[in-house]
């Protein structure tokens, strides 16, 4: 069984996960490969996708987006897991109660469970370095902002227990089934 672990990052977050995700699945024994989504044009020779984006304001990045969208019919009918990388912190609600982990805030999500059918979609904390350069004039933006520093505080809060165990649930529902158990 070959896994294709695509993902979409700006400033590396996302990418050590899928990166964390596809180790995983090898060690249980399953081919798995992590590949920037930017990068990946054909499908054929995966039997089963992990495929994951960075949050900006509440959206995934288009290039993740668009993979899933344009291999919609082939991914539907393949087994399909979605993760997103995004809130900082590690409080699981903001100030107004609102679940910080609940992909329902999600701008694309609703769209894409429809499109594929994945078997899950899970929402894994990420990382901030203030000291990484601004990408694109948003984040510059936000950046200068005097509340910024506690909007988005620096500092890894990705869970790799979490993420480790999430990736062996996959292995498990992937591993094949012994012919003594059939």
């Amino acid at each position: 069984m070959s896994i294709l672990v695509a993902y979409a990052s700006r400033h590396g977050a996302t990418q050590g996960i899928a990166e964390r995700i596809a180790r995983q699945l090898r060690a249980a024994g399953l081919e798995a490969e992590a590949r920037p989504a930017k990068e990946v044009r054909d499908l054929a020779g995966y039997d089963a996708f992990v495929i994951g984006s960075a949050v900006y304001l509440f959206h995934w990045m288009k290039e993740a987006t668009e993979l899933v969208r344009r291999n919609r019919t082939f991914l539907a009918g393949r087994p399909v897991w979605l993760f997103s990388c995004g809130p900082l912190g590690t409080e699981t609600t903001d100030a107004e109660g609102h679940d910080l982990l609940d992909e329902s805030e999600l701008k694309e999500i609703a769209e894409l469970r429809a499109a594929v059918h994945p078997r899950d979609h899970r929402v894994f904390f990420g990382a901030f370095d203030h000291h990484m350069k601004a990408v694109g004039f948003t984040e510059r933006f936000v950046r200068m902002m005097p509340a910024a520093r506690a909007l988005f505080p620096d500092g890894d809060f990705r869970d790799w227990t979490a993420i480790e165990a999430w990736a062996d649930g996959i292995a498990h529902e992937l591993a094949p089934v012994p012919a003594s158990r059939r």
